[in-house]
């Protein structure tokens, strides 16, 4: 971190930053001591931002103004045209005039999700015309839901914008560096405000007080202020209005403390002036107006005390809002004032407070303990915040009431559900405490699962499943309480591998929800079941996703798992409606972004990077991938990160990028080494098996997969999303001679694909019956099975899957001596793997084509005659027995001759010797 003299720009990183800004996003955290000069630095750079052509979004925090929610980015919004908030969609649009008070609660309640995407939404389109500074002076009294809106904006910039913030802190020890965190890593410099020596002390006291101090006074000076500006101008101001100048300063005593010197200069105020200035200091937003009724004068009467203030360089006003000149001062003043003249001037300033949220917060500070009339105050006021798109700030509204002795069950749930919208799991973790002692039952259901959620979101399901049962018995009676516990404990049941316990929790709630008639209750459990049911291959409920669609309502909250739309688009994608697929999925993340669902969105990309992958696109399948990361990345944690670089790793292995993939893969396992087993549990050793069979390494592939999702502990599903890598497992089975292993799974996929209609199914199960026919020796029958694959994939829109089946279509085609159609059949899949870019293949399939080149017919002159016929009727998939009997020598002879050819041409099997029987056929 550098320092940077008060107030100067000379600094480097102070003097390029406005320059950085001007072509992509960088941000700046000045840090310092209070008075130190932050805020004229700060200033200075907004106007030379304004000078050099930036559109300036700026705010001053001050103390009062922190509990008030949105405050500080309804300052920044301020001056911002209402043609650009115009082009907004609806829902951010009136996001944002609620965060301005120029909206009432008409109309859908506003998430804070949607705030944060309004307001990123806002910056870049001012960005289209000009560079864009976002400014904020003293971000430590930055109320919590306007730093969530910041934070959420910043780390999304791309583009000309510049972040300028000032904190008041020891240099190194501020939290903004926390949380002002640009998507570039390197885009962020922090500088501390050092303090001016005697000199520079000297020039500033005569540029603001229009005067001059011996040197032996500055000196005395700049040692008790310790070269800080503000404290330094204090003491000027004490030297010049109470010491007798024709005595040296150094024999007087000087305030010592900055503290001191406020005190002071405060109390040589008279009684009516430092009644406004508390009145001031106690007010979120002070006016001339506001001043004037808490002060029982008229505004005109108003103007003496405040001109009084400002001729002290107290109060400045800007327009009719009052303002102190330094957050110092109003500190100063509120403390002085004692804990009695606070409630009163707070008891006061309640019953001039129209908005519900700062009129609650006056009542509780205007009293030692609640009352009936404070906590409904409170509770109002929660609601209100909550419905702004404000949980952070209505958890504080809740948490203030109890504090004050309203500590009750439901205050701590709702407390408790705010911090968890707000994104702060573990405090609402710690807001419910316990379950145990919890009364009534219906009480202990919700606390339970409230509880289980925040585990849930801490990836502790197991711990979540044991509250969750408990919870089904104490909801029991209480249909709408039930069917909510229910979901919650199918879906925790589902993330531990217990599908069946799973799916009867789902079936039980869809039973209770079609009681309870609540149409978006039905549609969000139905989906569920939909999903679950799919997954553990039972197929496509089709009824019931119907029925979820027409029930489904987008204002009712759930996760996204239980939309029906998203099951729908994920469904048709698993189904082989991949163009169908791409467009719904596409359509919801649209409304993600205008939501600023930034997880849903997450997993949303995930989704459409498989899509991408199974239609042969790697390229936006990549640029999807990338993008789940880094939103993950931006969502904070390694737990969110797991399914967006499992997908990632996938790309990566299709494309050829063998160590990346194998990275993703190898940190995914790690990541979940300690985890129960779910259906998406060994999707990297999915990946890997796929990656180690693209190189042509059987027992590696197979030797990457979890035993679970191989034969002897039975697959849980066919389906495509949890099956994508049998027919990898089964080619990696032929390959080691696993021939019964790989029967079992491709009869699962051809019995699963007839009785589905999955045309995915039918084609690779058909494909690899034809490996396992060929591996048997029967290259006719081989042959005909992977023509019924290509049939299917004349259904599929996959075009790797087709080009792999062409691949096999290639080999046994070349063994059956159809030289040319050999030929034209791997070209075919060669031009398909390098169109798409899928290296590992083209390399397997530019091999295979090789090997339809003529080689030199003296390869086989070191066979005898009786051994060149055992290894022609060999090559063409005749048995041991059938040569035997053909030849009219036994087995066992066969099976001599059969190792001296091996051991003369230099093959290790059957298949080898067919290739060099193919190419002396084509010479």
């Amino acid at each position: 971190m550098a320092p940077a003299p008060g107030g100067s720009n000379d600094d480097p990183q102070v003097a390029g930053f406005l320059r950085s800004a001007s072509a992509r996003a960088t941000a700046l955290i000045i840090e310092g001591d209070a008075g130190i000069g932050k805020t004229t630095l700060w200033l200075s750079l907004v106007d030379r931002a304004r000078a050099d052509g930036f559109t300036v979004l700026h705010a001053r925090a001050g103390q009062a103004e922190s509990v008030m929610a949105f405050a500080a980015l309804a300052d920044l919004l301020a001056d911002v045209d209402a043609e650009v908030l115009a082009e907004l969609p609806s829902l951010q649009r009136l996001a944002l005039d609620r965060v301005l008070l120029r909206a009432g609660p008409e109309g859908p309640a506003t998430d804070h999700r949607v705030v944060a995407a309004a307001f990123v939404g806002v910056l870049h389109l001012l960005a289209e015309a000009s560079p864009v500074l976002l400014a904020l002076d003293d971000a430590q009294w930055l109320d919590t839901s306007s730093r969530t809106a910041v934070e959420f904006a910043v780390r999304r910039l791309d583009g000309r914008f510049g972040v300028l913030v000032s904190e008041r802190c020891r240099p190194g020890e501020g939290t903004a560096a926390g949380w002002v965190r640009p998507a570039r890593p390197d885009a962020v410099d922090r500088i501390a405000v050092r303090p001016l020596d005697a000199g520079a002390l000297h020039t500033l006291i005569t540029e603001r007080l229009g005067r001059t101090f011996s040197r032996p006074t500055v000196l005395r000076i700049a040692e008790i202020s310790g070269g800080n500006p503000f404290f330094a101008l204090e003491l000027a101001r004490a030297i010049g209005e109470g010491i007798d100048h024709g005595r040296a300063v150094t024999e007087q005593t000087l305030p010592p403390t900055l503290a001191e010197v406020v005190r002071g200069r405060i109390g040589r105020l008279d009684d009516d002036t430092r009644a406004l200035l508390l009145a001031a200091a106690g007010a979120a937003d002070p006016t001339v107006e506001l001043l004037a009724r808490a002060t029982g004068v008229s505004p005109q009467e108003v103007a003496a005390p405040i001109e009084q203030a400002e001729a002290a360089g107290i109060l400045s006003l800007q327009g009719n809002r009052v303002r102190f000149t330094h957050p110092l001062l109003a500190s100063g003043v509120y403390a002085e004032a004692g804990p009695s003249a606070r409630r009163a001037v707070h008891r006061m300033l309640a019953d001039l407070e129209t908005l519900p949220e700062l009129r609650a917060r006056h009542l509780a500070l205007a009293s030692a303990g609640g009352n009936d009339e404070i906590f409904g105050a409170l509770d109002a006021a929660a609601d209100t915040a909550r419905a702004r798109g404000a949980p952070a700030a209505a958890a504080e509204l809740v948490d203030l009431a109890i504090g004050l002795g309203g500590d009750t069950t439901l205050r701590r749930l709702k407390s408790a559900e705010n911090h968890f919208l707000a994104g702060d799991t573990a405090r609402a973790g710690q807001v419910l405490g316990t379950v145990e002692d919890v009364e009534p039952a219906i009480m202990r259901a919700l606390t339970g699962s409230l509880l289980a959620t925040v585990l849930m979101y801490q990836n502790e399901h197991a711990r979540a499943v044991e509250l969750l049962r408990r919870a089904v018995d104490d909801a029991a009676g209480n249909i709408p309480v039930l069917v909510q516990v229910l979901l919650r404990l199918s879906f925790a049941l589902n993330s531990i591998g217990e599908p069946d316990d799973a799916n009867r929790h789902a079936r039980d709630a869809v039973k209770f929800a079609d009681e309870l008639g609540v149409p978006a209750v039905t549609s969000a459990a139905l989906a569920w079941w939909v999903y679950l049911g799919f997954q553990c291959g039972r197929g496509l409920d089709a009824r019931a996703m119907r029925r979820a669609l027409e029930f489904y309502d987008s204002a009712f909250d759930v996760p996204i798992i239980f939309r029906a739309p998203l099951v729908h688009a994920l469904t048709l994608s698993w189904t082989g409606r991949l163009e169908q697929a791409h467009e719904q999925l596409t359509e919801l993340r649209g409304v993600c972004a205008v939501r600023g669902a930034e997880s849903d969105m997450m997993a949303i990309a995930g989704f459409l990077a498989m899509n991408h992958i199974w239609r042969g696109q790697l390229d936006e399948a990549a640029a999807r991938a990338a993008e789940a990361v880094e939103r993950a990345e931006q969502l904070g944690g390694d737990d969110v990160l797991i399914i967006p670089r499992t997908v990632r790793a996938a790309v990566a292995a299709f494309t050829g990028r063998v160590e990346e993939a194998r990275a993703d893969a190898a940190w995914v396992l790690a990541a979940t080494r300690s985890r129960s087993a779910s259906h998406m549990a060994d999707w990297p050793g999915m990946t890997l098996c796929f990656l180690e069979e693209s190189l042509g390494r059987h027992r590696e592939a197979l030797a990457a997969l979890n035993p679970s999702f191989l034969p002897g502990e039975g697959v849980p599903s066919t389906e495509i999303m949890y099956g994508w890598h049998l027919p990898d497992a089964i080619e990696a089975m032929v390959g080691v001679g696993r021939f019964a292993d790989a029967d079992e799974l491709t009869g699962r996929l051809e019995r699963d694909g007839a009785e589905h209609e999955r045309t995915w199914m039918k084609a690779v199960g058909a494909r690899c019956r034809a490996i396992l026919l060929a591996a048997d020796g029967d290259v006719a029958a081989a042959e005909r099975a992977a023509h019924r694959a290509m049939a299917e994939h004349a259904r599929l829109p996959m075009p790797f899957e087709r080009a792999r089946t062409q691949l096999v279509l290639g080999q046994l085609q070349r063994r059956l001596r159809q030289k040319q159609s050999a030929a034209t059949t791997l070209t075919e899949a060669l031009q398909t793997f390098e169109r798409l870019g899928i290296p590992l293949w083209a390399r397997r399939a530019r091999a295979e084509l090789s090997r339809t080149v003529v080689v030199p017919s003296d390869d086989l002159t070191a066979l005898t005659p009786s051994e060149r016929r055992v290894a022609e009727m060999a090559a063409t998939g005749a048995t041991n027995k059938h040569i035997a009997a053909a030849m009219f020598i036994s087995a066992k002879t066969v099976e001599h001759n059969l190792t001296r050819v091996y051991r003369k041409l230099g093959v290790s099997s059957r298949t080898e010797l067919g290739r060099r029987m193919d190419r002396r056929a084509d010479g």
